[in-house]
C-alpha cells in the first residue's frame, strides 16, 4: 500500500506510525496493495472550510473522509482491485481536545480517527444504530491489535 501522510501543521506528527497504522487497516481490510491513500493534518480554519462546503456545518470537525475510487473491503480470496481509496483529513487541535475529554493521549485519538477515516473510505457509516455499532467495533478491534503488535 501507498499511503503519503502530509503534515500542514506544527503538530508534531510520526507519519511512519500513521502509514503503519494504514498499512494494518488496508491489510487486515483486503485492500490491493497497490492500493493508495492520503492522510493530511491540517489546521483549523481549513478544516472549517472543508466542513463547511462539504457538510454545511460550522467549526472545524476531527476527521472528514474524500472517498476516490469507492473501494470495498474484499476478503483473503478476494481482495480489492488498485485504485485509489482516497483521503482523510484530520485536525490535530480538535483531536486534542476530544482527547483530554475522553482521558488519553492526543496521538491515540489521532490514530482511532485515521482507522475511523479508513472505514469511512471503504463504505462503512454510522447513521443508524446497527451500523454504528458495526463500525465502531470494527475500528476498535482494528486498532487495537494495531496497537497490540506495536507493542503500545
Amino acid at each position: 500500500m501507498t499511503t503519503e501522510v502530509i503534515n500542514e501543521t506544527t503538530t508534531v506528527i510520526d507519519a511512519a506510525e500513521f502509514a503503519a497504522l494504514a498499512d494494518h487497516v488496508l491489510t487486515a481490510m483486503h485492500v490491493s496493495p497497490a492500493a493508495e491513500l492520503n492522510i493530511m493534518f491540517i489546521d483549523p480554519e481549513p478544516m472549517e472550510e472543508l466542513h463547511v462546503r462539504w457538510l454545511d456545518l460550522p467549526g472545524p470537525t476531527d476527521v472528514m473522509s474524500f472517498p476516490m475510487d469507492e473501494l470495498r473491503p474484499g476478503s483473503a480470496d478476494s481482495p480489492t482491485p488498485a485504485g485509489t481509496l482516497g483521503d482523510i483529513v484530520l485536525c490535530p487541535q480538535v483531536a486534542a481536545k476530544q482527547a483530554l475529554a475522553a482521558g488519553h493521549s492526543a496521538v491515540e485519538e489521532m490514530l482511532l480517527l485515521t482507522v475511523h477515516g479508513i472505514l469511512h473510505l471503504l463504505g462503512y457509516d454510522h447513521a443508524e444504530p446497527e451500523e454504528k455499532k458495526e463500525m465502531f467495533d470494527l475500528q476498535r478491534r482494528l486498532l487495537l491489535t494495531f496497537l497490540a503488535e506495536r507493542g503500545k
